[in-house]
């Protein structure tokens, strides 16, 4: 159910991970063990006892709330500031590629309109920061203010 606020996160510098039908025990577990931030709107989540004694960080999010709103409510709460982005498909990391050594990978319209190209160290996607970007970058400066 929030699949949508974790690549936004990614968007705004952060190794979020989601996986769709996971069980919960399972988002648990690896939280306590990564020490990650759990987000959720499960209500019977929060009621697990790692959770309710703090073992795990957790931040429950109200359902109505739209991917935006989610993102806003998440930064206000957890302090969250603007760091480098990373994939929005893994969270990897991004590496800037010199242009030149995309040519024959790019698009050819991407290629002729954006300077800078950027690889995924995770999943080795080619990105470039285009006019999607460029509304991405703009929604992002709105909420991290």
């Amino acid at each position: 159910m929030l699949g949508g606020l974790a690549r936004w996160l990614r968007a705004a510098g952060y190794d979020a991970e989601f996986e769709h039908g996971i069980d919960d025990s399972v988002i648990v577990a690896a939280a306590l063990e990564t020490g990650r931030i759990l987000l959720s709107s499960d209500g019977p989540m929060f009621e697990r006892k790692v959770i309710r004694d703090g073992q795990v960080k957790a931040l429950f999010l109200p359902r109505q709330l739209n991917r935006l709103e989610q993102l806003a409510y998440v930064v206000d709460k957890l302090s969250l500031k603007r760091r480098p982005p990373r994939c929005m498909a893994c969270a990897g990391e991004l590496q800037e590629l010199p242009k030149h050594s995309v040519a024959a990978e790019a698009p050819p319209l991407a290629y002729r309109s954006c300077d800078r190209f950027f690889r995924c160290k995770r999943c080795d996607k080619l990105l470039w920061r285009g006019t999607h970007w460029v509304e991405i970058d703009a929604r992002l400066n709105e909420i991290l203010k």
